[in-house]
């Protein structure tokens, strides 16, 4: 589903090999952590059970206050790890009047991440 295009921003665009490549930039995280593999195991573990959490508050929100500030929240997570696709998805939900198709493409995209970050744990453990 194509929606509204996020505000210009120093981050990856769709459709750039970088946005593409991977569900996590991971030379974004990799920057953002100074390259401290054991800082990034952590700030990955935090970003899958926040998002869980905050995206069960997007589902859950019973005000669009409500529904804006979780979404704020994972699009600043995914922002952090370099989880684009999460970013942008949250970032459109922030604003009032999103229809629910797009709660079920973040559900979608975070699912998508989350995967992707289990298998690197996996990995390095």
């Amino acid at each position: 589903m194509a929606h509204a295009s996020a505000a210009a921003h120093a981050y990856p665009e769709p459709g750039t090999d970088t946005f593409n490549q991977r569900p996590v930039d991971l030379v974004h995280l990799a920057r953002h952590t100074l390259g401290n593999r054991e800082l990034e195991r952590e700030v990955l573990q935090i970003f899958v059970r926040q998002s869980a959490i905050y995206l069960d508050r997007i589902r859950d929100a019973r005000t669009v206050t409500e529904r804006q500030m979780a979404a704020h929240t994972i699009k600043g997570s995914a922002r952090g790890i370099g989880a684009w696709k999460v970013a942008d998805i949250a970032e459109v939900l922030e604003n009032p009047g999103q229809d629910n198709d797009l709660v079920g493409e973040l559900a979608e995209a975070v699912k998508k991440t989350n995967g992707f970050i289990s298998g690197l744990l996996d990995d390095d453990a």
